[in-house]
């Protein structure tokens, strides 16, 4: 399976979100899956249609969450055709109410009609890759 996994933290070089997303990358690896792994500021112009399973990752841009960069709104309406694709959203770690911050990183994916298989918050890179271990991204038909 084509997994893709985008991640857009606080700023450009978010070193701590980009390692667990690389992790996450590594466990689905693990599992004989194809994984690439795309910072949304930097690869801006990236077609996200052919990708079987898509992973979507951010963390709070303020201390008390509920927000999230931007920069994932425009990212994905840029995207492609990702209406329909199965997907996950995760959060790291991050600010006093990480799952609201969640819940708005799922209501954005929702709204250009990602299918919603599963949500996470992960603190640690090693949490990330026993998650990409046991993701099942399997086509269910």
């Amino acid at each position: 399976m084509q997994v893709c996994i985008i991640y857009a933290g606080k700023d450009r070089a978010d070193t701590s979100l980009e390692s667990i997303s690389k992790e996450l990358a590594r466990g689905l690896e693990s599992q004989g899956h194809s994984a690439d792994v795309f910072n949304m500021y930097v690869d801006t112009d990236r077609k996200l249609s052919f990708y079987d399973y898509i992973i979507v990752g951010t963390n709070a841009t303020g201390f008390f969450g509920g927000r999230i960069p931007d920069v994932i709104r425009t990212y994905l309406s840029r995207a492609g055709q990702i209406s329909g694709k199965r997907c996950l959203a995760f959060v790291s770690k991050g600010g006093l109410r990480s799952q609201k911050t969640l819940s708005l990183l799922m209501k954005v994916m929702e709204g250009e009609g990602m299918y919603l298989k599963l949500s996470e918050i992960i603190k640690k890179p090693d949490i990330a890759f026993a998650l990409g271990k046991r993701l099942n991204v399997e086509r269910n038909f």
